[in-house]
């Protein structure tokens, strides 16, 4: 948990040290840093940081864990992902906007039983929706990265896995 900390005080420090400050409307943002909470077997909770290159482009990163276990046999992954999304407005809403693009997960799996640990490798593809509040410097987003393993730790892991998805808040600027 502290290396955990660790990194997502360095991910902030460099966003911001590396962001320009440009003067914004108050529905758009160049950075935000917050949290991720999944429902995907890489990680429950997750650091989240998403930076625009570009207008329409955005990368964004993941530092997250997830426990799992059972009576006598615990284990817990950590895991890290990185997307790249192009938005796109909806309708007339200020600030909301939906996106598609793709990424890369990898995770660890640590256990005191062996058939649970490991590493494992994933690629996905990725579509949801931004909303950044024009009066406040909050960013919430929703999205659903169904996930091909190409390296699977174990034989508990499926090669394809529907059902990963998430929703952040993040601080914006």
């Amino acid at each position: 948990m502290k290396r955990l900390l660790v990194m997502l005080s360095a991910t902030f420090m460099l966003g911001f040290s590396f962001s320009t400050l440009q003067a914004q409307d108050g529905s758009s943002y160049k950075n935000g840093i917050g949290i991720r909470l999944g429902g995907g077997y890489y990680d429950m909770v997750a650091a989240s940081y998403k930076t625009f290159i570009t207008s329409p482009g955005a990368l964004e990163i993941n530092l997250g864990f997830r426990p799992y276990g059972y009576i006598g046999n615990n284990w817990f992954n950590l895991s890290g992902s990185a997307s790249y999304q192009h938005h796109f407005p909806i309708g007339q809403i200020e600030g909301f906007r939906w996106f598609v693009g793709g990424g890369l997960t990898a995770f660890n799996t640590f256990s005191s039983n062996d058939y649970y640990t490991g590493f494992g490798l994933g690629i996905f593809p990725t579509g949801g929706v931004d909303y950044k509040f024009g009066n406040i410097p909050l960013n919430v987003s929703a999205d659903i990265r169904p996930t091909i393993s190409i390296v699977n730790p174990y034989s508990y892991y499926n090669s394809f896995y529907i059902g990963n998805g998430g929703v952040s808040a993040r601080y914006t600027f």
